[in-house]
């Protein structure tokens, strides 16, 4: 996990509406709101899919269109945002 990591996760989870539905974009929007418009981070384009990717493997992001690669913060994505999980759980499950 790195900075870039949580800066997508929070990002994500921000987007959560008031009745709890979860906002998916892809990563191409993530880096323009993070780098760009919020100015949070300095990565490029491809390091954010990359780490996109990432958590999508390890469970805290889902890919729910895999055409289009639009993906949203998942329960155990929240859970390691809330301190419920930490970054030594993730590297035991793989």
């Amino acid at each position: 996990m790195n900075e870039a990591d949580d800066a997508i996760l929070e990002y994500l989870q921000e987007l959560e509406t008031d009745t709890g539905h979860r906002i998916a974009l892809p990563p191409t929007a993530i880096w323009y709101n993070l780098v760009v418009e919020l100015g949070v981070l300095d990565r490029s384009q491809n390091t954010i899919s990359r780490r996109m990717n990432v958590l999508a493997d390890a469970g805290l992001l889902e890919k729910i269109d895999e055409k289009r690669g639009y993906y949203r913060v998942t329960d155990r994505g929240i859970a390691y945002l809330e301190g419920e999980l930490d970054a030594n759980e993730l590297e035991q499950d793989d």
